[in-house]
């Protein structure tokens, strides 16, 4: 599902993963950390897709800087990301950036 963002501006945090064989968890713990993060002020949503050889990219949105940071230094959020970069990625990357314009089209059918 496309998340509904606000007016701009706001950020947008791009998490792109390679992710190693089998579950080993990560689909509870990917679904504990969207629920989560909808917890978290100045959380505004999410986006996340994964192709069959496991390329994954998430985009969260987020109202503020500030409100980034504090999400990246949540406790239970850091125990995960250490686990992910032990046991379920490959590779990652995290992209931080300002949303200045955005633009949307939804077909009428």
């Amino acid at each position: 599902m496309i998340a509904p963002t606000p007016a701009t501006p706001y950020y947008a945090v791009i998490f792109t993963s390679l992710r190693t064989e089998g579950d080993q968890g990560y689909a509870e713990a990917a679904e504990r950390m969207v629920e989560l993060a909808r917890q978290q002020p100045g959380f505004l949503g999410v986006e996340s897709a994964r192709s069959e050889d496991g390329l994954g990219i998430t985009v969260s949105y987020w109202a503020s800087e500030a409100a980034i940071l504090a999400w990246k230094h949540h406790p239970e959020h850091s125990e995960i990301r250490e686990r992910g970069r032990s046991t379920w990625y490959s590779a990652c990357h995290t992209r931080v950036c300002k949303v200045e314009r955005a633009y949307a089209f939804k077909a009428v059918r």
